[in-house]
């Protein structure tokens, strides 16, 4: 077949660590993988309080964490446990597609804010007290987003969370990409409050996309229906791979990650200059994840169709603005540099040759 280059994937290129596969195998040949309790190993979830009080200086209380079937899991029990139809959640416009559905699943209704590089992305108080009606239910905020890579700024979190406090609404936290950030902090919500659910995951920075596994740490009140929830509609998240992730947390591996996130900053840094090179428009360079959200307006009116045409000419996958709400659209391109700066730089000549035919 053709040689495809892919930046249009949000999963990171490297293999799980081995202390985590080397975990899971150990496990593995107990024969003993029986179900775990609903919320977790306990000590897979003392573990990651652990985490909590080392990387952010907060106390989590572990009855609080909940393990989850990914990401994904954790934001079906945080939304299971605090929605009712009709309930309202306000979101940034672009965000993670997902999010609005999931919301939908639970018969809510998924505001979503136009942002733009003025606030890096974000969402702001302002906007939150703009925005908040009767029927709204709370906010969700990603930081380091999906699918700009861009931070808020830590003093406008701690505002965002005070501003859906004071208005007696929940806030969600998308900390999915934590760990993959560049030159800065990105503050945990529970370091301002702890009232809000967190979800993070094993798949991004720990490289552990397939096992299918993350966290969620709701506030006191809602301990008792998410475990009832997570009963019902899980049982447990897999065994073998919560057994894994607790290698996770281990000084070696921790090392081992710390070596890769560099790479990503290097690859992040070669990605923007050769972007801007050929002439797309990057008002804010970002300081997480592994994307870069690119104005493709000088090339095209149409992000959707110019990706097609790309990957048909030349073997090049990106993702269109549009797979991440309606504002601007139809101008952006998601670039993830979930590959080698070598074959990014093949695909920056490829995308050099295709901008040249088209122009």
């Amino acid at each position: 077949g053709r040689d495809i280059i892919h930046m249009e994937i949000g999963e990171p290129d490297f293999a799980t660590p081995k202390t985590i596969v080397d975990a899971g195998i150990r496990q593995l040949q107990t024969g003993d993988i029986k179900y775990t309790p609903a919320a977790g190993l306990p000590e897979l979830r003392e573990k990651i309080a652990d985490y909590y009080q080392t990387r952010y200086a907060v106390k989590v209380d572990k009855e609080g964490i909940f393990v989850t079937p990914g990401a994904s899991g954790a934001f079906l029990l945080a939304l299971g446990v605090s929605l009712n139809p009709g309930d309202e959640l306000l979101m940034a416009d672009p965000c993670y597609p997902c999010n609005s559905n999931f919301i939908k699943l639970f018969e809510g209704k998924a505001t979503t804010l136009p942002v733009d590089a003025t606030t890096n992305y974000q969402l702001t108080a302002e906007l939150i007290k703009q925005h908040w009606s009767s029927s709204t239910k709370g906010v969700l905020i990603a930081s380091p987003s999906n699918p700009t890579g861009t931070l808020i700024e830590p003093e406008e979190f701690k505002q965002c969370i005070q501003a859906v406090k004071e208005r007696g609404g929940c806030f969600y936290s998308d900390e999915i990409y934590h760990g993959l950030v560049y030159g800065k902090h990105a503050p945990t919500a529970l370091e301002f409050s702890n009232n809000a659910f967190v979800i993070n995951s094993f798949s991004k920075y720990f490289g552990m996309t397939g096992w299918r596994i993350g966290w969620l740490i709701v506030p006191d009140e809602f301990v008792e229906a998410t475990e009832k929830l997570a009963q019902n509609i899980f049982i447990a998240t897999p065994t073998l791979s919560q057994y894994a992730a607790v290698a996770a947390f281990d000084g070696q591996t921790l090392e081992e990650l710390e070596l890769r996130r560099a790479e990503f900053s290097d690859r992040k840094d070669y990605l923007y200059d050769a972007l801007l090179k050929l002439g797309f428009d990057i008002p804010v360079k970002p300081d997480g994840a592994f994307y870069i959200y690119a104005n493709c307006a000088k090339f095209t009116g149409d992000s959707y169709q110019f990706a097609l045409a790309l990957l048909e000419a030349e073997g090049v996958a990106v993702t269109p603005g549009k797979d991440f709400g309606n504002y601007q659209a139809h101008q952006h391109l998601r670039f993830a540099y979930t590959t080698s700066i070598e074959r990014m730089a093949v695909a920056m000549q490829r995308l050099e040759r295709f901008i040249n035919r088209n122009d």
